[in-house]
């Protein structure tokens, strides 16, 4: 009995979960950023944290030792919790303004189709922002492309977040940065 029982747990290690199946590696990107961009690599990750709880991790792709807005990157978030779209959309946006980045009108319009493309998330689910240059920013979820937001002035905004000298997670952009 007892080795039947080894080796159904055996056999349970061996084959991963559907659901897991579904969710990319760690360290990977989706296939249709890959083709687009080829060439990016991990230029740093870490954990962002609220109130000691980690919200999600966080990695930057790049083709060189700095993100460069004239060049494709990607920033992948994989969340540790669940967390509505809206909520995040939300959240981006306020963090937008504390940069003091956009007009009054850039600002609703980036917050509308934000709220309108990123998905309700929970725990293990990755959402990646692609910089295409002179374009603006591609969403994935997972592997799934979400869609786009255009606009140069968007992708700098957005990623601004994690990327400006002022952002509100100094420690996580030193960890992406790999300073």
């Amino acid at each position: 009995m007892r080795r039947t029982g080894a080796l159904l747990l055996a056999a349970a290690l061996a084959c991963p979960l559907h659901a897991q199946d579904a969710l990319p590696a760690r360290d990977a990107l989706p296939a249709r950023l890959v083709a687009d961009a080829p060439g990016l690599r991990p230029l740093g990750a870490g954990a962002y944290r609220w109130l000691g709880l980690e919200i999600y991790t966080a990695t930057l792709w790049t083709r060189g030792a700095a993100p460069d807005f004239a060049q494709p990157f990607a920033l992948s978030l994989r969340y540790a919790r669940s967390i509505k779209g809206t909520a995040i959309a939300a959240r981006s946006a306020e963090e937008i303004v504390k940069l003091g980045l956009g007009s009054a009108g850039e600002l609703r319009e980036w917050e509308r189709a934000m709220a309108g493309l990123f998905p309700d998330v929970s725990e293990g689910m990755t959402l990646t922002g692609q910089n295409v240059p002179g374009v603006g920013v591609r969403f994935f979820q997972d592997a799934r492309l979400l869609g786009e937001i255009g606009g140069p002035a968007f992708a700098r905004a957005f990623f601004a977040i994690w990327l400006d000298p002022q952002t509100s997670a100094p420690r996580l952009r030193a960890a992406l940065l790999s300073q």
